[in-house]
């Protein structure tokens, strides 16, 4: 497969593998609506947290106001049902130049990054809609998987050590996701597996800019804290849990 070489230092960093039951249980017809629907909020809370993380850290108040008006389509959309979603596509852009605040000891990288880790985010969450339009899935509200949030519940809570455990998860989010899209690809619907690898790259990437800055903003060695936080992610891809999503563990049977 042409994608494997993308996936190997995915899968050198995740400390675990996806286990078969996950899969098994994902490519079920039934299940097919939970998981595009759990795909598709996950796109917007990766463009989000990336949002926050540079409107707390980077930019100036005018580049802030300007982050969140780019958001706002998609947001209305998915909390109050609001707009044609075929009209998302125009929307995504920005207003102006995001400029970074005065005197910020984060510089204009994180920005630059995650700039563009929000525009490719929000591009997937149009798609997803189209894959949810082709296959009949109406938009209807979930509930969050215990995932993100078992992992961001053991970040520290003094700077930069809360910044650089959120970029940490934040790569631990993006890699598995790319992993995930992997195993499930051969496994569906021709059209879903090719839009699930036409995914990869971007998202290895993200996960790989998630870890630089990490490494970056902590200025010395990390290496133990990415592992810990390896173990935290994966006892929760790997023990049982009642709520089946895209980033949910063993399926509880």
């Amino acid at each position: 497969m042409p994608y494997l070489e993308l996936l190997a230092p995915i899968n050198t960093f995740l400390q675990c593998e996806t286990p078969d039951a996950w899969v098994d249980e994902a490519i079920k017809p039934v299940n097919l609506s939970v998981i595009l629907l759990d795909h598709l909020i996950c796109e917007l809370k990766a463009a989000q947290s990336a949002m926050f993380l540079i409107r707390k850290y980077a930019v100036d108040k005018e580049s802030g106001v300007a982050l969140l008006n780019w958001l706002q389509p998609f947001e209305k959309y998915i909390y109050r049902k609001e707009g044609d979603w075929r009209d998302l596509p125009s929307k995504n852009k920005l207003s102006k130049a995001i400029l970074p605040k005065a005197n910020t000891k984060y510089g204009q990288d994180l920005i630059d990054k995650m700039v563009l880790l929000i525009k490719e985010e929000l591009h997937h969450f149009y798609q997803v809609l189209e894959m949810m339009d082709e296959f009949s899935v109406p938009y209807r509200n979930i509930t969050s998987s215990r995932y993100a949030k078992g992992l961001l519940t053991h970040v520290k809570t003094h700077e930069p050590e809360t910044l650089v455990d959120k970029l940490i998860c934040g790569a631990y989010i993006e890699a598995r996701s790319c992993e995930r899209f992997a195993k499930l690809a051969p496994h569906v619907d021709k059209r879903l597996g090719d839009f699930y690898i036409s995914l990869l790259r971007s998202e290895a990437r993200h996960y790989q800019d998630y870890l630089s800055l990490a490494e970056q903003i902590a200025g010395k060695d990390i290496s133990e804290r990415i592992a810990y936080f390896g173990q935290v992610e994966a006892e929760l891809i790997t023990s049982s849990d009642i709520d089946f999503k895209f980033h949910s563990g063993m399926p509880s049977l």
